[in-house]
C-alpha cells in the first residue's frame, strides 16, 4: 500500500475505518440491525436540541426540520428491516448438474459483500436526511461498511452535535470502534477520497463540485465507484384538459412545491410546459397571495440565486407571473419569496443558454407551447438527465381512451429515458422513503444512473458481487449455505431442471 499522505488526524480516522471494516462486515444481520435502530432512536431522542441548532444554522423552519428528523429515523429503521430480510444480498445458487445443456455445470453460488470504508459528502439543503445520519450513511452502514462523513460547511455545529449522538448510540450497542467518523473541510474530504483504503464515495451537491469529486474517484490508480446527486430541473407537463378541470388545484400545488423550503430542493419543478393561452398563469397569480418570504440556506446561495433570477428575468420574452424577490438582511442572509415567470416556446429556444440551467431557489419557468407541439420531442432538445418528470392529466385522460392517448404514452416513454421517476398528477417534492423508490437519473442528475439514493435499493451501491464455485459448505458465506441459517431469500437452480433455454420462444 502507498504510504499515507494524510494529516495525523485524518490518518487516524481512515486507519480506524479500515481496521473496523472486517469486524463490522462480520456482524450478524441482527447485530447490524440493532446498530441502525439505535441510531434512529438516538436521533429522535435528541430532536429538540438538534432542531434548535439546525434552525439557527440553516434558516429552515421548525416544522420542516422536525419532519426531516422523523424521516431520517424512519430511513435508519427501514434499513434495519432490509438487513434482516436479506433480499438485498441477491443470493443465487446453481447446483452442479452433469446433464446441463451446455455441458457439466459446477456448483456456483453468488452473493454480495461489503465494499469497505466509504466517504460520504453531506448536503446543505437536508441537514438531517442527506447529512451526517441521512440516507447515504444509513445505506452505507446497512451494507456493512464503515462510513467517514465529510460535514457540510453550512451546518458545522449541527454536524458535530449529530455525530456525537451517533457515537454514543454506536457505543451503546457495541459497534466496532472506527465504524463511524466525521471530518470537516473540503481539502480533508478530497484527501480521504484519494486514499486507497476508501472503496467508494457518495455526494449530494452542485454539478461543479460533484463532477470534480467524480473525476477524482475515477482518476485514482485504482478507480472507485462514486455516487453523486448533482442537479435537476424536473420538468412538468400539464394538459389543457387538466387545467380546465382543476386549474386552481394545480396552481396551488405548484406554488407550494416551488416555495417549500425556499425552493432549495433537488426535486423542485423548474420548468412547467403548459398550453399557450391557458388559464394557469392567472390561477398561479391568484394563488400567490400573501406568500411569506423564507431565508435561504446561506449568503452564498442567496447571492447565487439572486444573480440567476436576475438573468432569467432579463432574458428576452420572459414575463413575470409572480415577481417575487430577494431581500438581504444585515447579516448577509437572503430572504426570498417565490418567482414564477412565463415564456413562449419560441423565446425559450432563443434564450436557451440563459434559461435552461437550474435555479437553486424558489423560481420556476412556465413554457407556453403552441397547439400541436410534440412534447415528447422537446425532452432531448432541452434536457439531459433529471431526477423526476411529472405529467398532469384530466380524469378522462387517465382512462387511456381520449384522442391524445398516443401523445401521452410517447411522453411517458420519453420521460422514462431521461428521468429516474415519472409521476402523474402530483408534485416531485416530497420523496417517499419506500422500498420501490428511485431517486436518481441520468447525468447530470446523478453521476451513476444505475443507482438510487432513497429507498432500500440504495444499499446496493456499497456492495459487490462474488461467485463461489465448488466451495465446500464450511467455507461458504451463510447466505449461500443449503441450511440457510440467515433465512434470506435464495434463488435456486436445482440440477436436472436447466431445460433447453429459448425453446418456449421458438415457432
Amino acid at each position: 500500500m502507498t504510504e499515507s499522505t494524510l494529516t495525523p488526524e485524518l490518518e487516524a480516522v481512515v486507519a480506524g475505518a479500515a481496521a473496523a471494516a472486517p469486524a463490522y462486515a462480520a456482524l450478524t444481520p441482527a447485530d447490524r440491525a440493532r446498530v441502525l435502530v439505535a441510531l434512529g432512536d438516538a436521533l429522535e431522542a435528541a430532536k429538540p436540541r438538534l432542531v434548535e441548532i439546525a434552525m439557527r444554522e440553516t434558516g429552515l423552519t421548525e416544522a420542516r426540520l422536525n419532519g426531516e428528523v422523523t424521516r431520517t429515523a424512519v430511513q435508519l429503521r427501514l434499513f434495519s428491516e432490509t438487513v434482516i430480510d436479506g433480499s438485498y444480498l441477491d443470493a443465487r445458487i446453481d447446483y452442479s448438474d452433469p446433464e446441463f445443456v451446455l455441458g457439466p455445470r459446477p456448483d456456483i453460488r453468488r452473493t454480495h459483500i461489503p465494499l469497505g470504508p466509504i466517504i460520504n459528502f453531506s448536503a446543505s439543503n437536508f441537514p438531517f436526511a442527506f447529512s451526517v445520519l441521512g440516507g447515504d450513511t444509513a445505506s452505507i452502514l446497512a451494507a456493512g461498511c464503515p462510513v467517514i462523513v465529510k460535514a457540510h460547511s453550512g451546518h458545522p455545529e449541527l454536524s458535530d452535535a449529530t455525530a456525537e449522538v451517533a457515537r454514543e448510540a454506536l457505543r451503546s450497542v457495541g459497534a466496532p470502534e472506527g465504524v463511524f467518523n466525521l471530518i470537516h473541510g473540503r481539502e480533508a474530504g478530497v484527501a480521504v477520497l484519494k486514499d486507497p483504503r476508501i472503496k467508494a464515495g457518495s455526494f449530494t451537491g452542485s454539478i461543479g463540485i460533484g463532477r470534480l469529486l467524480t473525476d477524482i474517484a475515477a482518476a485514482r490508480p485504482t478507480p472507485i465507484p462514486f455516487y453523486g446527486e448533482l442537479g435537476s430541473v424536473n420538468p412538468v407537463f400539464i394538459t389543457e384538459a387538466a387545467i380546465t378541470e382543476r386549474a386552481e388545484e394545480i396552481a396551488s400545488g405548484l406554488i407550494t412545491s416551488v416555495a417549500g423550503s425556499a425552493g432549495q430542493l433537488c426535486t423542485k419543478p423548474g420548468f412547467v410546459f403548459t398550453p399557450a393561452g391557458s388559464a394557469l398563469p392567472a390561477a398561479i397569480s391568484a394563488a400567490a397571495n400573501d406568500l411569506p418570504e423564507h431565508r435561504l440556506l446561506d449568503p452564498r446561495i442567496a447571492q447565487s440565486f439572486n444573480e440567476r433570477r436576475d438573468a432569467i428575468l432579463a432574458t428576452a420574452g420572459v414575463s413575470a407571473v409572480i415577481p417575487g424577490g430577494v431581500r438581504f438582511d444585515d447579516a448577509g442572509h437572503g430572504w426570498a419569496s417565490p418567482t414564477v415567470v412565463s415564456v413562449s416556446l419560441e423565446d425559450f429556444r432563443l434564450g436557451h443558454e440563459s434559461l435552461v440551467e437550474e435555479a437553486f431557489g424558489p423560481l420556476t419557468i412556465l413554457v407556453e407551447t403552441p397547439e400541436g407541439t410534440d412534447l415528447a420531442a422537446l425532452l432531448p432538445e432541452f434536457y439531459e438527465g433529471n431526477l423526476s418528470g411529472t405529467i398532469h392529466i384530466s380524469a378522462d385522460e387517465a382512462t387511456g381512451t381520449t384522442a391524445n392517448v398516443g401523445e401521452l404514452r410517447a411522453l411517458v416513454t420519453a420521460l422514462s429515458k431521461q428521468v429516474g421517476r415519472v409521476l402523474f398528477n402530483g408534485w416531485s417534492t416530497g420523496v417517499a422513503v419506500t422500498p420501490a423508490q428511485q431517486h436518481g437519473g441520468p447525468w447530470p442528475a446523478t453521476s451513476n444512473d444505475a443507482s438510487t439514493s432513497v429507498g432500500t435499493s440504495a444499499i446496493k451501491r456499497f456492495l459487490r458481487p462474488v461467485a463461489f464455485q465448488n466451495v465446500p459448505a464450511a467455507f461458504l458465506p451463510e447466505a449461500l449455505r443449503d441450511e440457510n441459517p440467515l433465512g434470506v431469500p435464495q434463488a435456486i437452480s436445482p440440477a436436472g431442471q436447466s431445460g433447453d433455454w429459448g425453446s418456449q420462444y421458438r415457432g
